[in-house]
């Protein structure tokens, strides 16, 4: 059995990263949660691998058995991520996803979208973010709502509201102009809503969502239980997703289904050249208002990189002593 870590800081939207490329390996992780204290967790990632003890502050432990594979994502995870590949003297094969803004020769493979500025031999450069959507995820939880939102006319459209982050910021005002344009599917198309906030949308912005589509054909989470996100996504015909993440919006485009984008007030370099590269393949189109149909060849940056640590690892001579994982028989992923 491959011994494999998963490092963040907890985040959610980097945790989901990692255990998307370790479920793509069909590896079975640990999950390690970093947490540094002041001042180290703003020196991150240039916090030196040995002070990496004395900037703990409580987090999960990082010490030996080393695992075979140690798959790190964001700023925080960088010492820790850098401590394992130098004290277990480089058997432990170490990812880092996102630009750590240092280096990459400090890891054996660093995985970054096109919009991150960092390049080299060992760097893996995609679309968009890793993931866990896969069509057999969002099948099976399809299945199991399919029951509950069967009242649901068509077209049903999936819809992923995100907010406030460093960048942009989702005001009472837009989002009740969103709220009309939503409404104005039912109206115009006869469509079903499938609504998710998430943490970022925020109490006063999920509650004017709630209350403009009240007495609509519209299943909104009210954040209690289980998000039926990826349900959503399975059931729905079309997506409707705010631009303020890269991960929903590259979980949306893995699916294949038509994807309008909704941007938020604010403004961002990277962002803007993720989405100007989306829009110029054909994946994905701005809302306006309306529904449209197109087809694309879906995103599959999890599958691909999941390939490429495989291939990696062969060809640093890991087969089976080393890395039990490079017997691992890569399935392509079905774009259906």
């Amino acid at each position: 059995m491959v011994h494999c870590w998963v490092i963040t800081d907890g985040t959610i939207g980097m945790e989901s990263q990692c255990l998307g490329l370790a479920e793509a390996l069909q590896v079975q992780p640990t999950i390690k949660r970093i947490a540094l204290r002041a001042p180290w967790r703003w020196l991150a990632p240039y916090l030196r691998m040995g002070l990496i003890h004395a900037a703990s502050g409580g987090g999960d432990a990082i010490a030996p058995p080393w695992p075979d594979l140690a798959i790190a994502a964001g700023r925080r995870s960088i010492p820790a991520a850098l401590a394992v590949r130098r004290r277990s003297r480089g058997r432990s094969f170490v990812v880092q996803i996102k630009d750590p803004l240092i280096d990459p020769r400090y890891f054996d493979l660093v995985v970054v979208p096109r919009h991150d500025a960092a390049r080299g031999e060992n760097v893996f450069v995609t679309t968009g973010a890793l993931h866990r959507a896969t069509p057999e995820r969002l099948a099976a939880e399809a299945a199991r709502h399919a029951d509950r939102l069967a009242a649901l006319p068509h077209p049903r459209v999936a819809v992923l509201i995100g907010g406030r982050n460093g960048d942009f910021r989702l005001t009472p005002s837009l989002t009740v102009r969103i709220a009309e344009q939503l409404a104005g599917l039912c109206d115009r198309y006869g469509a079903g809503l499938m609504v998710t906030p998430s943490r970022r949308t925020g109490a006063r912005n999920a509650a004017i969502l709630r209350e403009r589509l009240a007495g609509l054909p519209a299943d909104v989470w009210d954040g209690r239980g289980e998000n039926p996100y990826f349900a959503y996504l399975g059931l729905a015909d079309a997506v409707i997703v705010t631009g303020d993440s890269v991960n929903m919006v590259s979980e949306a485009a893995s699916t294949g289904k038509p994807v309008h984008t909704i941007q938020l007030q604010g403004r961002s370099t990277k962002f803007a050249t993720f989405h100007r590269g989306l829009e110029q393949a054909g994946i994905t189109r701005a809302f306006t208002g309306t529904l449209e149909q197109w087809s694309y060849r879906p995103l599959t940056d999890t599958a691909d990189v999941a390939r490429e640590v495989a291939r990696r690892l062969r060809a640093k001579g890991r087969r089976e002593a080393r890395s039990p994982l490079t017997s691992v028989h890569m399935q392509p992923m079905s774009t259906g």
